[in-house]
């Protein structure tokens, strides 16, 4: 049945292709005792070398330049994050904490292993992952709680106290802080920084000091999401609202309105079945990062599939909103793309994962050659519109032919159930198209702009004025608020009518 399910997901996949001036290849992975060579976090010392962590509770360290793994410290419980504060130090997420690694004495092997915080509530739910530290420039920490899972029962006994009204649900926080992103902060205080994440496997800092963190589909979750981390804020997800000063009662049994109305909506939603399925790390196209012209947009991991999805994001109305497209996909790029960092040269080093469900094992290198990929650089909202902005001058005939933009738009229900279908589906016709001089910006008009709705289009057939076909033309822009006078959110749910007789 899983394998007619992931087959069933394939067929709804839209596989574009990776521009050729990126070349993928494998890296041979760490001689493991376990025989499991998957990537469960990965990052680079400051001196060069390769850091990887592995379920087995390994980390090893590689010397690239001379092809040579070193392990470096074991015995840790499901390590899913790794920063390297300098060639002897890390911090790791562990599932009971964060977790300070040394080599006091310099013999390449870890001696010292010290608990950062351990401030966070465990069931003993075998979903209670902990994912992905990162450190903001003023020496702050945050992780991130995945929920726990009602396909397994929680213990007698469980760290911090135990919350009944956080434990009903498909997924659930009966113990502290559960379905957070917490921060624990340089005067090293542990708290609750924002509520409302499912499976939030993947914290990352843009250039200009924001966080996101991704969210995978589920109950409360229609499609998979990016969200841009504030603060105190909730993002949808119900069941951490039981340790959220001031809500009352049972988080799931609340009325959907009302934490429809409590909710932060995500700025990029990732289309299920077509962009994205399990999104994972976030990380940022760096200005040391040697990747073609998309310096300050993001990455972002995808497990199910093999691809990479590049995100492009703008303010609109005070908040951040903006357009994901497939950037690296399909082979020879692997599933599983779990864990991403730049390494010294500017390529990109990816490790993968699966965990039982669709995925992959190893670490490849992606590479770019210098040369420019026709590529869409850009998708940003207009007043009567949306704006691309291509690498390389278009073939202005074919970019005006209106049938080479068919846009749909829709939304994804907010509920409690498990995922949500498209609502709301139509097509959205091309009143007007306008190419600027040079070729490399089309300004679309649509008939209509609809606020609250994901606004799709597969591009056909467009190319650059040499030939060059484009090499990813599925884009879908998360379109929140217009650029003018936005509409109330409608909240985009739906009354159970047993519940409102």
């Amino acid at each position: 049945m899983k394998f007619i399910l992931f087959c069933l997901l394939l067929a709804c996949t839209v596989f574009s292709e990776t521009a050729p001036q990126y070349s993928v290849i494998d890296i041979p992975p760490p001689p493991t005792k376990f025989k499991n060579i998957q990537i469960d976090g990965l990052t680079f010392l400051p001196n060069g070398k390769l850091v990887v962590c592995l379920p087995s509770g390994e980390i090893f360290v590689r010397d690239n330049k001379e092809d040579k793994w070193e392990l470096f410290a074991e015995g840790l419980h499901n390590p899913l994050g790794v920063i390297a504060l300098s060639n002897t130090e890390l911090i790791v997420t562990q599932r009971p904490e964060l977790t300070r690694i040394r080599d006091l004495n310099g013999d390449g092997k870890a001696d010292d292993y010290e608990v950062v915080t351990d401030q966070f509530g465990m069931s003993g739910n075998y979903h209670e992952f902990n994912f992905t530290p990162v450190r903001d420039t003023q020496g702050n920490y945050f992780f991130a709680l995945g929920t726990g899972s009602s396909g397994d029962g929680v213990r007698s006994i469980t760290r911090g106290t135990f919350n009944e009204k956080g434990r009903p649900g498909r997924m659930h926080s009966s113990a502290p802080y559960r379905g957070c992103v917490m921060k624990y902060t340089a005067e090293g205080k542990t708290i609750p920084y924002s509520y409302g994440h499912r499976t939030p496997n993947g914290l990352g800092f843009d250039l200009k000091g924001n966080l996101f963190v991704t969210d995978n589909q589920g109950d409360w979750v229609g499609s998979s999401k990016l969200f841009h981390v504030q603060q105190d804020r909730f993002y949808g997800h119900a069941a951490s609202l039981a340790w959220k000063e001031g809500f009352e009662g049972v988080p799931v049994d609340s009325p959907v309105e009302k934490l429809a109305k409590l909710r932060t909506r995500a700025c990029v939603v990732f289309p299920h079945g077509t962009m994205a399925n399990s999104p994972t790390e976030v990380l940022a196209i760096s200005e040391n990062a040697h990747f073609g012209p998309f310096t300050g947009q993001l990455l972002v991991g995808e497990m199910n599939k093999p691809r990479i999805v590049r995100v492009m994001l703008e303010e609109v109305g005070g908040e951040l909103q903006g357009a994901c497209v497939p950037f690296i996909d399909g082979s020879p790029l692997g599933r599983g793309c779990n864990r991403m960092a730049w390494a010294p040269d500017g390529s990109l080093f990816v490790g993968q994962t699966k965990h039982t469900w669709a995925g992959g094992q190893g670490i490849q290198q992606v590479s770019w050659n210098g040369k420019t990929p026709f590529e869409i650089q850009n998708m940003e909202l207009t007043k009567k519109g949306f704006k691309f902005t291509f690498t390389q001058p278009v073939d202005k005939k074919v970019a005006l032919e209106k049938e080479n933009w068919p846009f749909k738009r829709y939304f994804f229900e907010y509920r409690k159930a498990y995922g949500s279908p498209r609502s709301d589906e139509k097509s959205v016709a091309i009143s007007k198209i306008e190419i600027s001089g040079n070729g490399t910006i089309v300004e679309l008009t649509l008939s209509e702009l609809t606020p609250w709705h994901i606004h799709e289009v597969n591009i056909q057939n467009i190319k650059a004025q040499n030939g060059t076909p484009l090499a990813n033309g599925y884009i879908a822009y998360t379109l929140n608020r217009l650029l003018g006078k936005t509409p109330p959110d409608p909240l985009q749910i739906k009354i159970d009518p047993k519940k409102e007789s």
